[in-house]
């Protein structure tokens, strides 16, 4: 184990929450915790998906599985359930906590507060 893989314990935790492969004809996919192990990388170190250390798989996997699991859910349901953890341990600190929306954008990409610049204005 390097000091990037995913511990045994929270593999144990996360690893029920990750779809699995869909029975049928095609190669095996690479395994789960090393494809997450590379997406940890790259969100940890801040580096591109091409920097993604060979015991971690195809950085093309690890992308693809990345936006497949956004799209479908799971790191949501993997937050849930880390939250839920640290709640039950008594590990989070409610009064201290806080939600920003910053982030995220509106509706339709636009933002209703932002004032609007003509192609005149900017010259």
């Amino acid at each position: 184990m390097s000091r990037h893989d995913i511990a045994d314990e929270q593999w144990g935790v996360i690893e029920p929450l990750i779809p699995k492969q869909k029975p049928g004809p095609g190669r095996k996919r690479s395994h789960d915790r090393h494809t997450l192990n590379g997406i940890l990388f790259v969100l940890k170190t801040g580096c591109t998906r091409e920097d993604v250390p060979r015991a971690c798989g195809s950085p093309a996997t690890c992308w693809r599985r990345f936006r497949h699991w956004a799209a479908d859910g799971t790191w949501e349901q993997i937050w849930r359930v880390l939250l839920s953890q640290l709640d039950a341990q008594g590990k989070l600190e409610w009064t201290r906590a806080f939600l920003d929306g910053s982030f995220v954008p509106a509706k339709k990409g636009d933002l209703g507060s932002a004032k609007r610049r003509s192609a005149k204005a900017a010259r």
